[in-house]
């Protein structure tokens, strides 16, 4: 059994390198999910940023399917991501963010249930990240988010201002972005300061690698709020 779960993952790990995220989709759809599942939420942990956002991607499409057939297994899913973020796992819950952003992208139900949770480490009242690198994932997860399902995130706008003015330049732009994803007009003086900014920085838009500016961004969002 062990020897067929390494090989498994193997399987799955290679097929994620490839970097053909509808190919990887497809391979994936004739294994069982719960087969998939474990293998998946370890590669999120990966450095190999093919693997890691692929799997990301992988994780909302099965989470999503399973959900349709039997909620309580998804809801599981989404239970063990928020483990990772709870201080007492012993872990540091690098993708979990993303896979849980990703998932409710997906699945309008667990967007329902969940996205309170997610929002919530971002409110110091709450369960705060305060370690950059998770920041950057929160950021990402709760603009994937917000890109299907901006109903659910826009009341909570303000709690994100604050990442505007973060010293970490993929943090500023992510917030960026998701200002303009949830047209905040408060966020207008510190994005027209933010148009000046000519931070260079990579980030993962419809699951492509992209090469920016947070100026860019920044113009970008103020086209659209006002």
């Amino acid at each position: 059994m062990k020897s067929h779960a390494r090989s498994l993952k193997k399987q799955l790990f290679d097929l994620l390198n490839q970097g053909d995220s509808d190919k990887a989709l497809a391979e994936m759809g004739r294994l069982p999910p719960r087969k998939i599942i474990n293998p998946l939420l370890s590669f999120i942990q990966s450095g190999n940023e093919k693997v890691k956002w692929g799997s990301v991607k992988a994780i909302g499409h099965v989470a999503g399917q399973l959900a349709d057939r039997d909620l309580e297994a998804a809801r599981v899913i989404m239970r063990r991501l928020m483990w990772t973020l709870n201080d007492e796992s012993g872990g540091i819950g690098w993708g979990s963010p993303e896979a849980m952003g990703e998932i409710m992208a997906i699945h309008r139900g667990l967007a329902q249930e969940y996205a309170h949770i997610l929002i919530s480490y971002a409110r110091q009242d709450g369960n705060y990240l305060e370690h950059e690198g998770l920041q950057r994932g929160l950021l990402w997860g709760i603009g994937r988010l917000s890109e299907t399902r901006p109903e659910l995130v826009r009341e909570s706008a303000g709690l994100f201002l604050p990442y505007l003015e973060s010293r970490d330049a993929v943090i500023r732009g992510l917030a960026v972005r998701l200002m303009g994803l949830l047209r905040v007009k408060e966020a207008q003086p510190v994005l027209q300061t933010l148009a000046e900014d000519e931070s260079a920085i990579a980030l993962v838009i419809e699951n492509r690698l992209a090469a920016t500016r947070v100026k860019d961004l920044a113009e970008e969002a103020l086209k659209v709020i006002g």
